[in-house]
């Protein structure tokens, strides 16, 4: 049973479901389940696995879910007699813990160009799970991008349209022409995604904007989109252009700010 449940969680994350795993750490007296017992519970309420059946089961799913959302992992102690809050008969104790399991943090890369291979490797060195999007073989590749979790060829707008997005979800558009960045941001501007950047001049950007309005995309919609992408660190050399998109990403991810710690943190000499 433990080999199953932990095999549905690699699946889930696979899957970029989050997933929670409640194991059983200390059982005082009469308890219905044995100190070790596994459960693994998902943000639906489903589950693999048990710690115990009846209100002690149904207490800790709830708790589990609960954990799922605020994405924080908690430990749970109950009194499985009259006086706890389940109103069982057991007479012992259970202290259980509940660990959350996030899939790794995605980051769609829309184009294969000289920008998009220095996103991939700040991305590899910071743990995001890689996605590649291009039209040309020649440069998405494996060459190119080596231990990419996903090279995907073909044409992008149509790949983006039919790719699960959600809120885990970090979208980069840095392809070679505005014809295909937009086709890129039309298909996934009203997805759930975390972050949309996309590359150019406030010229190109304007343009490619304008041509989506007309196209009967919200103006609201667009606004959330982070163009011209970046963060102004004044160069034009595709490495340094990528840390500066990366910090941005990084500032969303994280609820950063764009204060220095020397100005935050004040230090007294």
């Amino acid at each position: 049973m433990e080999e199953k449940i932990l095999k549905s969680i690699c699946e889930s994350l696979g899957k970029g479901k989050k997933v929670a795993l409640v194991t059983i750490t200390n059982m005082l007296g009469s308890t219905p389940r044995k100190k070790g017992s596994l459960m693994a519970v998902w943000e639906d309420g489903s589950i693999e696995g048990s710690v115990g059946g009846g209100n002690i089961e149904y207490a800790v799913i709830e708790k589990a879910i609960q954990c799922i959302k605020e994405g924080e992992d908690k430990e749970l102690q109950f009194q499985l007699n009259d006086e706890g809050d389940l109103h069982m008969q057991c007479g012992g104790k259970a202290t259980l813990y509940v660990k959350v399991f996030k899939p790794s943090t995605k980051l769609l890369i829309i184009g294969a160009g000289h920008v998009g291979v220095e996103l991939f490797k700040q991305a590899k060195l910071l743990d995001f799970y890689t996605v590649v999007f291009d039209d040309r073989e020649d440069f998405a590749n494996d060459r190119r991008f080596p231990e990419a979790e996903e090279i995907l060829v073909g044409n992008m707008g149509e790949m983006l349209s039919k790719y699960p997005i959600d809120n885990n979800t970090y979208i980069v558009i840095v392809t070679r022409g505005h014809k295909c960045d937009a086709e890129a941001l039309k298909a996934v501007v009203q997805s759930e995604a975390a972050y949309i950047g996309m590359i150019g001049s406030r010229k190109k950007t304007e343009f490619v904007m304008k041509g989506l309005l007309s196209d009967g995309i919200d103006r609201e919609l667009l606004k959330k989109v982070y163009a011209p992408i970046g963060i102004n660190i004044a160069s034009e050399q595709p490495n340094e252009i990528a840390l500066g998109i990366m910090s941005e990403v990084l500032l969303v991810k994280n609820k950063g700010t764009l204060e220095s710690l020397r100005d935050i943190k004040k230090v007294s000499f």
